[in-house]
């Protein structure tokens, strides 16, 4: 009995350092492809960029559903199959244009335009947008707390949308406002994402972790693919078999994708509520600390500032998470949708 709870006591701590490993990997990932792509303008290809955004988005993803085939590929079966009705391939196909190709490829295009830094404050707009969607469109109900750090997040992410370092800006409302490029595509990912997240609790509920992620990331792949041929032209993804871009994505795959995904799916497996919701609050702290370590980027006063008022929403979050709990009979485990939803964030892929 005691060797059972001995064992029982080891795989929750093991099940933590996933999640937590996860977590670190992936607040790395914005820094660590930009990285690259500035290590590829060094080495330039007939004036051409060989680790470019999109060859790393793409290439990237590419690792990604490797390393899904080989986590999940036994479920890809025609028993399972069979369960999908026509709603929930529509279903699917959209949340993979919207998660696995729109999403991350505006989130690259701000990655491209601002600071990291930015694009992580900017992008806690998701939680707040995700919030408001579900309640709208789902009748969802939730605690004051959790409204009121929703509210407050929101307002620390405006903060840094609105006082910009991108070049290139966008007046609003008859020039009363200027956000830059960069913060604007940030902000726009940001809503797509959490539009990815709440159709997924619409219409997917019934459908398997692994068939979802599986679709979205191989459609999510093409459809980028295809989207870029189409905006950029033919030749965009030409040096997408230089073997200087596969040694740097082979890292970054290893790394990133593969070390991450098996981390997070391994985490999320016997995470509660609690931790998983823990986990993505320090998410975009660890991801300023990683730009700071990696790049060399400072937060500015104005930066300091949005993500003091984004820390306090995420502290009254969390505060409105844990009031959740007490009450929710289920709060023991993650359910399957919100381990869908868990799935969905953008993740540097």
């Amino acid at each position: 009995m005691m060797w059972r709870q001995k064992t029982k006591r080891f795989s929750q701590v093991s099940n933590s350092v996933y999640l937590w490993t996860a977590v670190l990997i992936f607040a790395a990932s914005n820094s660590v492809t930009r990285k690259v792509t500035e290590i590829g303008a060094q080495h330039l290809i007939n004036g051409r960029n060989p680790i470019s955004l999109c060859n790393v988005l793409f290439v990237g993803n590419l690792c990604a559903l490797g390393v899904m085939l080989l986590i999940f590929g036994k479920d890809w079966n025609r028993q399972t199959l069979r369960q999908m009705t026509r709603r929930d391939w529509i279903s699917l196909g959209t949340i993979a244009i919207l998660s696995g190709a729109l999403g991350p490829g505006l989130i690259f295009s701000a990655l491209d335009q601002t600071t990291v830094t930015n694009v992580v404050l900017v992008g806690r707009l998701e939680p707040p947008l995700t919030l408001a969607l579900s309640a709208c469109l789902t009748g969802a109900r939730v605690n004051g707390w959790t409204v009121a750090g929703s509210i407050v997040s929101f307002l620390g992410a405006a903060i840094t949308a609105f006082l910009s370092s991108s070049p290139q800006s966008f007046s609003l409302m008859g020039g009363m406002f200027s956000i830059g490029s960069g913060e604007l595509f940030a902000a726009i990912g940001a809503f797509v994402l959490a539009l990815a997240t709440v159709t997924s609790k619409l219409r997917l509920q019934r459908v398997p972790l692994s068939i979802f992620n599986l679709t979205r990331v191989g459609l999510g792949t093409l459809l980028f693919f295809i989207l870029a041929k189409l905006l950029y032209g033919s030749e965009h993804f030409i040096d997408t078999a230089s073997p200087f871009l596969w040694k740097w994505m082979l890292l970054y795959g290893a790394v990133i994708v593969v070390a991450g995904q098996l981390c997070w799916f391994a985490g999320l497996r016997s995470a509660t509520p609690a931790e998983s919701n823990l986990a993505g609050s320090l998410n975009p702290v660890a991801a300023i600390a990683m730009a700071a370590l990696i790049l060399g980027e400072v937060p500015t006063s104005a930066q300091y500032s949005s993500g003091l008022v984004i820390l306090a929403g995420i502290i009254l979050g969390l505060i409105g998470s844990r009031q959740e709990a007490k009450t929710n009979l289920q709060s023991a485990q993650l359910t399957p949708d919100r381990q869908m939803e868990m799935a969905i964030g953008f993740k540097g892929l």
